[in-house]
This record gives structure tokens, sequence and C-alpha cells, in this order.
């Protein structure tokens, strides 16, 4: 019996490229607006654009260690699925859902970060919702769903 265990972690990327984005342009801008003068450079430190920068900068780095914090995930193994943060764990069996739900995506060309996963549970009114793009290997995580979907019979519809 092999010990399948797949993890998927929440996806950070977008926080760490808008710091490196809003870096490269607070340095472009201080670089262009700084003064020359007498062969060395004077940065101008009254220049509002500079201090929203620097609030844009804070406030992304504050979510980047927040939701190191929460340290979300899924983890799928043989017999549950669990979603994870911080301190509260939810476990699923695979006996308690009732059915899955993947809605597709809208006819266009682009990819849509919008699509859902609906789990119904035999034991609750609400479904759990998940939202496959906000974790990597998002394709991955979705094709694992499927699988679950038809190993399960997925008789019921949400």
């Amino acid at each position: 019996m092999t010990d399948f265990k797949k993890i998927y972690k929440y996806n950070m990327s977008f926080y760490y490229q808008s710091v490196i984005i809003y870096l490269i342009v607070l340095f472009a801008y201080t670089l262009v607006k700084g003064e020359f003068v007498d062969d060395s450079f004077k940065l101008i430190f009254k220049d509002p654009i500079i201090y929203f920068f620097l609030i844009i900068i804070a406030a992304v780095l504050i979510a980047i260690l927040y939701n190191l914090f929460l340290n979300r995930h899924i983890e799928l193994t043989e017999n549950k699925l669990i979603i994870a943060k911080k301190s509260k764990v939810r476990e699923i069996p695979f006996e308690n859902i009732a059915g899955i739900k993947i809605f597709k995506e809208k006819r266009t060309n682009r990819r849509n970060p919008f699509r859902l996963i609906r789990i119904k549970l035999k034991n609750r009114k609400i479904p759990v919702s998940i939202r496959p793009y906000d974790y990597e290997n998002a394709n991955d995580l979705i094709s694992e769903i499927r699988k679950l979907k038809e190993n399960l019979g997925n008789q019921v519809n949400v």
C-alpha cells in the first residue's frame, strides 16, 4: 500500500512579482527625479510619489508575511481531502463527498482565473468551494479533483 499524498501550496507569485515591479519603478523614478549636484546624487525625499510607492511596497510585504503566516494549502491523500490554513484544518473524507462540480471556463482565448470547484458534502448544506488558480500547479490540482470525481462515481451534481 503506497502512501499517496499531494500538497498544493497557496500561490504567492503575484505578491512577489508586485514587490519586484514596484521596487523597479521606485528605483527608476528616484533615479530620474533625483538631482545631480556637484558630481553627487541628491535624492529628494519631499516627493509624495516616493512615499506612495513606499506605502504600496510596505502593504505588499505585509500581505506576503500574512499569507506566509497563514500557510494555506490543500492536501490530497488516499482517503481524504485536507484544506488547511494556519490552525484551521478541514478534513473531508472521500466517503462524505456527495458530489463534485468543476465549473467550466467561459469561451475566451485566455485562461479564466475565476474557475471554481464545488464539493457537496453529505452532512452539510453549503458546499465547499475551491478556487484552483489560487494554488500552485492549478492544472494538476484540477486533474486530481477530476480523477477523484471519476473514482467517486459522482451521482449528485452541485
